[in-house]
């Protein structure tokens, strides 16, 4: 369709007839992704505030579906990458993030843990190291004044500012460590998600929003048990990163619910969903 047509298209969002305004939304989401660029050029040049507030509504569902299918085709291409999963959910706030602005801050966290690190030395020794890196050079802890924030479950913005939840801390954790080679993965837990070191020889946990605290299964046994709960094996075991996504997701949903935006709550469940089908899925939240 030509640059023209669409502008014609776009003067007619303030029409009176709300059926003609209703067909021209559709046929503007008809035409995809590849219009939001021209579409925000639009709106930088208008005047009318009818227009403005229908395009923004047009660019937030074409933002939407896009994430969606993006999501989806992570998943459906085997989920290996968590750093892009994590980047996929925060463009639902931030959708001008890039991908590589990401890979450069966890690429440079890894290279001050890659100097003083050293794979002939123990495991609880080689956790020290990158303790030392994130909680004492780069002060990340735990958010507990904003626990529910939406920003909490945003990567980027975790990384910016050094305080997030459980996840969000155990994800940087782990991305790191993996890069150093160390064999740590993420642990769904009821109210709370961890970290594990698994080797043949050697396991134990990690709690990334308490500065990095080291403890046994046993003592992940004991939580469980406090909690009054069945204990399962998804427990204490590494889960997969698409596990880790969607318990990312159902924290934003809890996080939207508490400051009552539920247009953004059935937006994330309908993401969750997406990401959920034909799954057995009983990870918690936080």
């Amino acid at each position: 369709m030509e640059k023209k047509e669409i502008k014609a298209l776009v003067s007619l969002l303030d029409d009176d007839d709300h059926s003609i305004v209703t067909q021209v939304e559709e046929k503007i989401i008809s035409l995809g992704n590849e219009i939001i660029p021209f579409l925000e050029g639009e709106w930088e040049n208008s005047f009318n505030p009818i227009i403005q507030r229908k395009l923004e509504e047009l660019i937030h569902v074409l933002q939407f579906e896009h994430l969606k299918l993006r999501l989806l085709e992570w998943k459906e291409n085997g989920y290996h990458d968590l750093l892009e999963g994590m980047w996929l959910v925060a463009t639902y706030q931030y959708p001008d993030l890039q991908l590589d602005y990401l890979r450069k801050e966890i690429e440079q966290m890894y290279h001050e843990a890659w100097r003083d690190f050293r794979s002939n030395i123990h495991p609880y020794d080689q956790v020290k190291i990158l303790n030392n890196v994130l909680y004492t050079k780069y002060k990340f802890s735990a958010n507990t004044t904003n626990f529910h924030s939406p920003a909490n479950s945003m990567i980027n913005i975790v990384l910016e500012t050094r305080r997030g939840n459980p996840i969000t801390l155990c994800v940087i954790y782990l991305l790191i460590a993996q890069k150093l080679e160390m064999p740590v993965h993420g642990v769904n837990l009821p109210n709370l998600f961890v970290c594990t070191y698994k080797s043949p020889q050697l396991q134990f946990y990690i709690n990334a929003f308490n500065k990095g605290l080291l403890f046994s299964r046993a003592d992940l046994e004991n939580y469980v048990s406090n909690l009054q709960i069945t204990p399962l094996d998804i427990f204490f075991e590494p889960c997969s990163y698409l596990d880790v996504i969607k318990r990312v997701l159902r924290n934003l949903i809890i996080s939207f619910e508490k400051i009552g935006d539920h247009y953004k709550v059935d937006e994330i469940k309908i993401l969750l969903d997406a990401v959920s089908f034909g799954d057995d899925d009983r990870a918690g939240s936080y």
